[in-house]
């Protein structure tokens, strides 16, 4: 759910990639599938659904990164926060999530949240908030 004052947008995989992430930016290694695909856990989605969509990274991908991006988002000010809340699931004990911030002006990619996964092979929640007095991308 990408909240901007009192909009908020959901964002599932149920038809395709949802708005906020383009499918331009959808890098090798990243597929959309459900938990009836025959590709291993999770054989759900964070509701306990087998046939709702979520994206994977393919086994080919287990010891290199894919990134997703999302599209723009305006600055946020005391009217409009920025709340991401997503759910996501590790297997492995060398996989590392992590969710990075870059701002229009900037070049780098500054890093603001990372999960590697102790608590393995069940869905975890995660909710953040973003201020930047700039357009930005997550």
């Amino acid at each position: 759910c990408f909240n901007s004052g009192s909009s908020c947008e959901k964002c599932d995989f149920e038809s395709d990639l949802c708005e906020a992430l383009h499918e331009l930016n959808l890098q090798p290694g990243w597929i959309r599938r459900n938990g009836r695909s025959g590709m291993g856990p999770p054989y759900s989605d964070h509701s306990g659904n087998d046939s709702a969509y979520f994206l994977s990274l393919s086994s080919e991908m287990r010891s290199s990164s894919a990134t997703l991006r999302t599209k723009v988002f305006l600055p946020t000010d005391e009217e409009h926060i920025c709340q991401i809340t997503f759910h996501y699931w590790i297997s492995q004990t060398s996989g590392t999530l992590m969710v990075g911030l870059q701002k229009h002006s900037e070049d780098t990619i500054t890093n603001i949240w990372q999960d590697s996964g102790e608590l393995q092979n069940q869905w975890k929640a995660n909710t953040i908030t973003i201020n930047s007095t700039e357009k930005y991308e997550v």
